[in-house]
Order: C-alpha cells, then structure tokens, then sequence
C-alpha cells in the first residue's frame, strides 16, 4: 500500500474522492466520476463496507500499510482526545505530509520519494524515513546540492495549492518550519473518522 503504483484515478473512482492528487488522476476522475466497474450499480455497501472503504481513504491518502496504520492508531488510542482526531493528525505530521503541505512537492507519493532518496534535513540531520513524525520548532531543509535545490526550487515556485498555515516556510531557503502542532480544522483529508477506528478496535 505504501508504494501503489497501480491506476490512480480508479482509486479515485471507487472511493469517491480525490485520494490521489496527480494532475492526470484528477483529470480521468472528473471524466469518469462513476465507480469503475460495469452497470448496473454496485449494491449499497454494508456498515462494514463503508468503514473498509474510509479505512482504504486513509491508507491510500497517506501512503500507509496495514502495520503502519496500526502501529500509528496505537500512538493516537494512547493519547489524550478523540482517537480519530489524534491519528488524523499524526499523519498530517509525518515528514512526507509536511513536505507536500509547505509546497515543496505537488503530491504525498511525490514528497515520500525525495524523502527516501535522501533530499530532505530535519533539524540538520539528514533523513530517509517518510513516516518520521515531527513536533513543533521541527526544521525541513532540502538538501544544499545544485539539481536538488534546483527541482526543489521550481516546485515550490508552481506549487499552486494554499499552504499550511502551521508550517511556515522561506521560499528563499527552502525551509519548512512547523510553527505549531495542526488541529481539528488542518485535516485534509475528508473521511468519516469514527467507522476506521470502530474497525481498528475490533
């Protein structure tokens, strides 16, 4: 799951929004906006089905496997709070979400490959792990070598989408700086929370 490479927009069109962000995958979801598959209709999901599909939000959206997902519900049920809220949030601060959300890539499976290939410094300190969780005064660097600074560069420069305002960032520099933990209203993915962690706690 962490490395899909299978047809985006399908995924897209079976779970009913954009999950993937690619230009091409928005454009065939927009053209196609049915689920795949032949006519008649699918049969109305059962209260399993739905929470299997907004699991599958998740896990796509973010980029996680079965045991990552687990492994960061855990983390969320130990914390104080909504569990839902908390594992939302948890993956709106892992490394890759935080470099897609300050603008210095255009999609999360685009952030986790310079990620792993070793583009980015946290806190000066180089890096390969995607789903490294950051805290506040956490500092992202793009790595100061001429073809990255430059990729990295133009991305910032076309990045088209508004960021997030817990992360600053200097266009300059190529630093990302999280201000302060994201909340509530920061999450960007739009999934009916409650049903995944009901599923999880089975």
């Amino acid at each position: 799951m962490g490395r899909y490479t299978g047809p985006k927009a399908r995924i897209n069109r079976r779970l009913g929004g954009v999950i993937f962000e690619s230009a091409g995958a928005v454009r065939a979801s927009e053209r196609r906006p049915n689920p795949p598959g032949m006519a008649p209709p699918p049969r109305k999901l059962s209260k399993y089905g739905e929470a299997m599909r907004e699991k599958q939000k998740v896990k796509y959206f973010y980029g996680l496997g079965e045991r990552q997902l687990r492994r960061m519900f855990d983390l969320a049920r130990r914390q104080s709070g909504n569990t839902g809220e908390n594992l939302l949030l948890l993956c709106e601060r892992r490394l890759d979400s935080v470099v897609r959300l300050a603008g210095l890539a255009k999609t999360r499976p685009q952030a986790r490959q310079g990620v792993a290939h070793g583009h980015f410094l946290v806190n000066g300190r180089r890096t390969d792990v995607p789903s490294m969780i950051l805290q506040v005064g956490d500092v992202v660097d793009v790595k100061r070598r001429q073809p990255v600074t430059d990729l990295y560069a133009t991305l910032a420069a076309e990045f088209a989408a508004e960021r997030a305002d817990w992360i600053s960032f200097d266009q300059e520099f190529l630093r990302a700086t999280v201000l302060r933990l994201p909340a509530r209203e920061d999450i960007t993915l739009p999934v009916d929370v409650a049903v995944v962690v009901e599923l999880l706690s089975r």
